[in-house]
């Protein structure tokens, strides 16, 4: 019976993922023992396996939100605060067919076209995805879709988007295929319920869940989670390595971000908007339910 393969990747200083093909997955703290006795102090060395992999990635996205989980602000949902998430879900998409186009090229200059093909493949399929946030903005019937998001970067985002451009122009770039990974997981966990929710909140006869629908489990994010678990796991020890570590500094950076976006009141979201588009949002945008005091932050659980 073959072995199976067991995997593990060190993502702070003092934790380190162990996943093996078959599924399962543990947290490791090193422990006082000498360093030559823990067998997981060295960094990995061998092939990877899908199974493996999976358990990697997923529990580095699982502990980057576990850092700030008794933080976590769990408010309703508002529709003031959907049209924030839309300008934000706009700038996460905008540039990164530029991006990935950007990574893929500096790998095809390192004499790696497999990782060139994977990275341009995602640009193509990626391209367009900004244009689904703006009709969903117009049909929500927000004034200057376009002048809000060229004014508005709403400030849990802008580390995200730093972080993803930092990550492309980098002399060896494969910590974009976490970045990636880690947007993409999050997107595909989105239920129909989830988007049915979503379309409650809209005025009677408008569709403004294009880019919910297609970065949800009803779109094509599960396959690409799939494609991404198996191109990872193909690739060397060392780059499987640095891809599990970017995906816990994405998931980190994604989670304190958008934490800091759902900490605020409906009254400050609004003003926001309007600030940006330079006119009074319409009035179906601008009345939302009471919580009390309208400048309160929507309460963390």
């Amino acid at each position: 019976m073959a072995r199976l393969v067991t995997e593990w990747v060190n993502v702070t200083g003092d934790m380190s993922i162990i996943a093996r093909e078959s599924g399962e997955v543990w947290f490791h703290t090193p422990s006082d023992a000498k360093q030559h006795v823990d067998p997981f102090a060295a960094p990995m060395r061998g092939v990877g396996a899908a199974g493996s992999t999976v358990g990697l990635l997923d529990g580095a996205i699982n502990l980057g939100f576990a850092r700030i989980e008794k933080r976590l602000a769990r408010p309703d949902p508002t529709l003031v605060g959907y049209i924030v998430a839309l300008v934000g879900a706009y700038h996460t998409s905008v540039d990164t067919p530029r991006n990935l186009q950007r990574a893929a090229r500096r790998f095809n200059e390192l004499g790696r076209p497999e990782v060139a093909a994977y990275l341009e493949e995602r640009a193509r399929e990626e391209t367009g995805h900004d244009r689904l946030a703006l009709k969903d903005l117009r049909a929500l019937g927000v004034p200057a879709a376009e002048r809000l998001v060229a004014n508005f970067i709403p400030e849990g985002i802008k580390p995200l988007c730093k972080r993803f451009d930092d990550l492309c122009v980098q002399d060896y770039p494969i910590g974009c295929i976490g970045y990636s990974y880690c947007l993409e997981r999050i997107a595909a966990l989105k239920q129909e319920a989830d988007i049915e929710k979503v379309q409650a909140m809209c005025p009677d006869g408008v569709d403004a869940t294009r880019f919910l629908r297609s970065h949800s489990s009803l779109g094509s994010e599960v396959t690409h989670v799939e494609e991404t678990i198996a191109f990872v796991a193909s690739l060397p020890a060392n780059d499987r390595i640095r891809v599990v570590q970017e995906t816990y500094e994405s998931a980190l950076i994604m989670a304190v971000g958008y934490n800091h976006e759902l900490l605020k009141s409906d009254a400050e979201m609004l003003k926001e908007l309007q600030q940006a588009v330079g006119e009074a949002l319409p009035y179906h945008l601008s009345s939302y339910p009471s919580r009390g005091a309208k400048d309160e932050a929507r309460p963390a659980a």
